[in-house]
């Protein structure tokens, strides 16, 4: 297994997700509201967040990078998960092998600027330590706040393409984009 993860950002601490997160993990993805975007399929068992949670630390293995809890510092809450992801494994917009940044909260945790915060670390990560060229984002059209999300971490509108026949947005970072946007 990779090394433990760590990163802080002014109000976050992004660390590998751990088995001992199941409760929290089921908590966000048993809530249908987590879930209107996402194909409305909330998690009815904890043995599928458990699923989840083993598939996250397969990623860590595998891919060097995997998606990473989110603990909110002032209060110590598990707020969801960010952060990076490798898609080896499924084909969107005609597209396998990309990494896209992507981010889910509990919603009491909405409208705090925690998805822009977490994701721009995620790029930063991205760029600076994997050595990534280009990084994905992907949002349902309807997902006003996600779309909102990645335009305001600076990646860009290619298209609309369907995701089991729902309309969604795909977006493109490359390297040399963020970093004359960073300096």
């Amino acid at each position: 297994m990779i090394k433990p993860f760590h990163i802080e950002t002014k109000n976050l601490i992004l660390r590998d997700v751990r088995p001992s997160d199941v409760y929290d993990m089921f908590r966000l993805d048993s809530d249908p509201i987590v879930h209107k975007y996402l194909g409305n399929k909330p998690r009815t068992t904890i043995e599928e967040s458990e699923k989840d949670i083993n598939y996250i630390i397969k990623q860590y293995n595998t891919n060097g990078i995997g998606r990473w809890a989110a603990i909110e510092k002032s209060s110590g809450d598990f707020i969801g998960w960010s952060g990076l992801k490798y898609n080896n494994d499924v084909t969107y917009n005609n597209t396998t092998n990309f990494y896209d940044v992507g981010y889910r909260f509990i919603p009491k945790y909405w409208g705090k600027g925690y998805a822009t915060e977490s994701s721009i670390a995620a790029l930063d990560y991205g760029f600076k330590i994997l050595n990534l060229n280009l990084i994905n984002g992907i949002a349902e059209i309807e997902n006003i706040a996600s779309n909102k999300v990645l335009q305001k971490i600076g990646l860009q509108f290619v298209n609309t393409f369907k995701i089991k026949d729902v309309d969604a947005h795909w977006y493109e970072l490359k390297k040399e984009d963020y970093e004359q946007r960073m300096s």
